[in-house]
């Protein structure tokens, strides 16, 4: 009984918990992404608050702005297009200086590990979360591939309280379909990815409008060199 007992645990979950993940990663490479565990948290968070509710409505990529796409890119992931997930060389730099210099660790995640935090985990601050959250990022960098990666990322992403997504963000605050954003209302939204519940495209706060500034006046070049990146991607 006890040998059984090891083999399940050890063993036959684990398989089980594998085969599992990737096909559900395989169906949601084609079926849109509706609901995820951090939307049921903030409905659970916010229960108790009047009148709230969320929304979310699901914008193909075809039908999102380019700089809206390219803004994400450069406020979030820069090299989104040359990792297989995990931006290593940002690794090394965040811990050396937190072991030389004593600073903090500071968040480094990719596009493709935020979506895997997104759309398979609560988001809580621990180091469990982060081994799974890695799991599921390398599966849907391997079964999704690039494109896929950022159209769920746009479409789950916070963007504000019962917010979700490029699409609702750009009607609510804009008033124009996310299809037509312009590059200033795009840099709004992207800066405000990291902090959807305190910060607010419309009206963007002092702490950030440095690195709106920055991003809206090296946005030409940097967007070209996207662009390149992408081409060769499809050429390889």
């Amino acid at each position: 009984m006890k040998k059984g007992w090891k083999y399940w645990l050890f063993v036959r979950m684990p398989i089980c918990f594998i085969l599992t993940s990737i096909a559900l990663v395989t169906l949601l490479r084609w079926v849109p992404v509706k609901c995820t565990p951090i939307m049921l948290k903030r409905a659970f968070q916010f229960r108790q608050e009047p009148g709230y509710h969320s929304e979310r409505e699901w914008v193909s990529l075809e039908n999102i702005s380019p700089e809206l796409i390219n803004a994400v890119i450069l406020a979030e992931d820069q090299k989104f297009y040359y990792h297989h997930g995990f931006d290593w060389d940002e690794l090394e730099s965040v811990w050396t200086l937190h072991r030389q210099e004593g600073t903090p660790l500071r968040g480094c995640s990719t596009i493709s590990q935020q979506t895997a935090k997104n759309v398979f985990t609560f988001g809580t601050s621990t180091w469990g979360r982060k081994v799974i959250e890695a799991y599921w990022t390398c599966l849907i960098e391997w079964i999704w591939g690039k494109n896929r990666i950022l159209e769920v990322y746009l479409n789950v992403a916070e963007t504000g309280k019962g917010l979700y997504g490029v699409g609702v963000a750009s009607e609510y605050y804009f008033a124009v379909p996310a299809s037509d954003l312009n590059l200033r209302q795009a840099v709004s939204i992207a800066v405000c990815l990291p902090k959807p519940l305190v910060t607010h495209p419309d009206y963007l706060p002092v702490d950030i409008r440095s690195r709106y500034t920055r991003i809206v006046d090296t946005a030409e070049a940097m967007i070209l060199a996207i662009k390149d990146r992408k081409c060769q991607l499809k050429n390889e």
